[in-house]
C-alpha cells in the first residue's frame, strides 16, 4: 500500500510568501516528476501557476537531488534512495477567489496554486500539515478550511487529511482573523467565515442563508453531498466573485452589500450577495457532482474543452435568483426585476448574434475569460444567455405538460444519474434526458437556442405564465434594466461601454453599427469635449441628451496622445431596457403554473 504523500504549508506575511515541503515517501526510483496545475477547476483559463513559484529545490536524507524543468509547469527530480523532499516557495499576492494572498492581515490559498501533484501518485492519500508563521505576533491566527482535520483542533493549525490528489486541491484555506457563524440545516454543518471589518446584521445573513442552503439540499435530496460545508466571505471595499468547491466556497462582496442592522428591506446590493452565495452553493450539486465527461476527471495541463458549460453556470444562474423567491427572501416583483435585468443584459450583447451558446462555451478558455475591447461585438455569456435558455425551458416543459414536470424534475433526474454516481455528464445527453423525462421533442427548442445565432426571443415562454415582457428605449449606456425608465423619452446615446473606474469618457467599446463606430471612433479614445464644452464621465450623457436624434455633434477626443476631433450624427440607439410584469388578468392555467414556478401566492 502506498504511504501517504505529506505537504507542510507556512505562510512567510511579510514576503508575501507560502514555503511548501512535500514529502515524498516512495517516489519513483526512476526519477520522480512533479507539476503545478495550470488552471482551476471552476475558472476556465490556462493562468500557468507555475509561474509563482520563487524558488525550488530537492533533496534526499538532507542530500541534493538535482532538478530539471521538464515544461512550463513540470519538474523533473533525479533518482532517490529513500524519501524525496521537494521544497518551494510560492509568491502569493493574487487577491481573487481562485488565487493565493499572504500579507500581514492574512494568508489565502487555493490548492491548485500551492500544491505540487505527484505524477503516478494523483490517487495516494494525502497529509497536510498547515503550521503558523514563525513570527510570534502571527499566533493568534485561526485557520478556516473545509479539509478534514486528523490533529488540529478546530480553526487550529495542525494536521488535516485529504483523499487524493484532487480532493486535495478541492480546498481553500484562510489563515488570520475572522469571526465564524455556524448553523445546521438537514444534518449538514454550515460554517459562514466572514474575513474583513463590517459594521453588518451578520445573523440575519445567516439566517437567510440557511433558509437558501436548506432549499437548495431538499431541491436535489437528502442527503447532500457533503457532510460539513464552509463558506468563506471576505468583505472588501468593492469587489465581487465567487468560486465554487466540493464542500466550500470562497466569496468577495462588497461591504456596502452585507445587511444592515434594523434594515428589514432587501436592497439590491445585498439581494446581489444572497444571490452569489445561492450561486456557489447550488455548484455543490451541478458540476462538483454533476461535471462534463470533459472534466471526468480534469487534466489539469491543460484545456479540457465542453459544449456544456452554459448547463452548470446557465442552469445554475437560473436556480441561484430562482431560490431567492421561492424562500421568500425576495417577492415576485423582486424577482421579476432580475428577470428583466437578466433580459437587458442579453439583448443588449450583440455578440448573440455571432457566438452561439455551444460555441461560448467551447471557447470559454479563449474568449470568456479573456475579454477584450470587442468581446461585447462578438462573444455572448453563457451564464447570462444560459439562464434566459434555462428559463425558457423550465416555463416550456411546465406548459407543454401541464405543470407535470419542469426542469426542476430534470434536474432531479441529472442528479441521480450522474452526480450520485459521478459518472460525466456526455455531450449532448441533457437534451435526451430533458425529452425522455417531460416526453416532450425539443430538437427544434435545443437547435435554436444552444446552436444558432438567431435571435431567441423569451416574451412568448413568459406569457405561458401570465408574464408580460415590455421593452423601452435606453435612458442610459449604463442600463441595467428591470424597472420602468423615469419617463419613456426619446434620447440619442452614442452607444459604447465606457471604462469601469474612471472619471474620463474613456471608451471601453464601440458596438458594432452605431453612430460612434460609423463616425470613427475607437475603444480606447478619451472624449474630452462636446461641441467644444468639455465634458467628463459624470455629465457626459447629460450633455448629449441635450441634443436632439438626427444633430450632428462634434466631439474632441484624445486617441494615445494626440487631439482629433470627430462628428457624429446622434441618433436613437438600438439599447433596450426590459421590464417584467404580471398581466392584468390570468387565465386559470397561467395561474396555477406562475405560482408552482415561483412557489408563492398569486393575488
Amino acid at each position: 500500500m502506498r504511504e501517504t504523500v505529506l505537504y507542510q504549508v507556512q505562510a512567510i506575511p511579510e514576503k508575501r510568501l507560502i514555503d511548501v515541503k512535500c514529502t515524498i515517501p516512495n517516489p519513483d526510483p526512476l526519477g520522480q516528476r512533479v507539476l503545478l496545475p495550470a488552471w482551476i477547476p471552476g475558472s476556465y483559463l490556462i493562468r500557468n501557476f507555475s509561474g509563482h513559484i520563487v524558488t525550488l529545490q530537492a533533496y534526499d536524507h538532507e542530500q541534493v537531488v538535482p532538478v530539471q524543468m521538464l515544461d512550463k509547469n513540470t519538474w523533473f527530480c533525479g533518482p532517490t534512495c529513500g524519501p524525496l523532499v521537494v521544497h518551494y516557495q510560492v509568491h502569493a499576492y493574487d487577491l481573487t477567489p481562485r488565487g493565493a494572498h499572504v500579507d500581514s492581515t492574512h494568508a489565502f490559498f487555493n490548492g491548485s496554486r500551492v500544491f505540487l501533484q505527484v505524477c503516478g501518485q494523483e490517487e495516494a492519500a494525502v497529509h497536510i500539515e498547515i503550521i503558523a508563521p514563525f513570527d510570534p505576533k502571527y499566533h493568534h491566527w485561526r485557520v478556516a478550511t473545509s479539509l478534514e482535520r486528523v490533529g488540529a483542533e478546530s480553526f487550529s493549525f495542525g494536521l488535516y487529511q485529504a483523499r487524493h490528489y484532487e480532493d486535495l486541491i478541492d480546498h481553500p484555506v484562510e489563515m488570520g482573523e475572522f469571526e465564524v457563524f455556524s448553523f445546521e440545516v438537514v444534518e449538514v454543518v454550515h460554517d459562514l467565515v466572514v474575513i474583513g471589518k463590517h459594521r453588518a446584521d451578520i445573523n440575519r445573513l445567516k439566517t437567510d442563508l440557511s433558509c437558501l442552503c436548506e432549499y437548495h439540499i431538499r431541491f436535489f435530496g437528502v442527503p447532500a453531498p457533503m457532510k460539513k460545508y464552509t463558506f468563506l466571505l471576505t468583505v472588501l471595499n468593492d469587489g465581487y466573485g465567487g468560486l465554487e468547491h466540493c464542500s466550500s466556497s470562497v466569496i468577495h462582496c462588497k461591504r456596502a452589500h452585507l445587511p444592515k442592522f434594523n434594515d428589514i428591506k432587501v436592497s439590491d446590493g445585498y439581494r446581489t450577495l444572497l444571490g452569489l452565495l445561492s450561486h456557489e452553493y447550488f455548484h455543490a450539486w451541478n458540476v462538483k457532482c454533476i461535471k462534463p465527461s470533459a472534466f471526468s476527471p480534469y487534466h489539469l495541463t491543460c484545456e479540457n474543452y465542453t459544449r456544456q458549460l452554459w448547463i452548470f453556470e446557465g442552469i445554475t444562474s437560473y436556480y441561484d435568483e430562482l431560490a431567492l423567491v421561492r424562500t421568500k427572501r425576495i417577492s415576485k416583483e423582486n424577482y421579476l426585476e432580475l428577470l428583466g435585468q437578466l433580459c437587458t443584459r442579453v439583448y443588449s450583447t450583440p455578440g448573440r448574434f455571432k457566438q452561439t451558446l455551444e460555441q461560448a462555451s467551447f471557447e470559454a478558455w479563449i474568449k470568456f475569460y479573456r475579454p477584450d475591447e470587442n468581446s461585447l461585438n462578438a462573444t455572448i455569456s453563457y451564464y447570462t444567455k444560459g439562464a434566459l435558455v434555462a428559463l425558457a425551458l423550465d416555463l416550456l416543459l411546465r406548459h407543454e405538460t401541464n405543470n407535470q414536470c419542469s426542469l426542476d424534475q430534470v434536474m432531479q433526474v441529472v442528479w441521480q444519474r450522474f452526480g450520485m454516481t459521478r459518472q460525466g455528464l456526455p455531450e449532448e445527453y441533457f437534451e435526451r434526458i430533458v425529452e425522455e423525462v417531460s416526453g416532450c421533442r425539443l430538437k427544434d427548442f435545443f437547435d435554436r437556442t444552444l446552436r444558432s445565432t438567431e435571435d431567441f426571443l423569451i416574451a412568448p415562454y413568459l406569457e405561458k405564465v401570465g408574464i408580460v415582457l415590455n421593452i423601452f428605449s435606453a435612458s442610459s449606456m449604463e442600463e441595467v434594466g428591470g424597472r420602468k425608465p423615469m419617463d419613456l423619452l426619446e434620447r440619442p446615446l452614442l452607444e459604447v461601454k465606457l471604462k469601469p473606474g474612471t472619471s474620463d469618457v474613456h471608451l471601453a467599446c464601440v458596438f458594432e453599427g452605431s453612430a460612434a463606430e460609423m463616425a470613427g471612433l475607437a475603444p480606447g479614445d478619451i472624449i474630452i469635449a462636446v461641441n467644444g464644452f468639455r465634458v467628463d464621465r459624470v455629465h457626459f450623457e447629460s450633455v448629449i441628451a441635450h441634443y436632439a436624434v438626427g444633430e450632428e455633434v462634434l466631439l474632441h477626443v484624445f486617441r494615445r496622445d494626440i487631439l482629433m476631433t470627430f462628428k457624429v450624427v446622434l441618433r436613437s440607439g438600438w439599447l433596450h431596457t426590459y421590464v417584467l410584469a404580471t398581466a392584468s388578468s390570468l387565465t386559470e392555467q397561467q395561474r396555477v403554473l406562475l405560482q408552482s414556478w415561483l412557489n408563492c401566492d398569486i393575488s
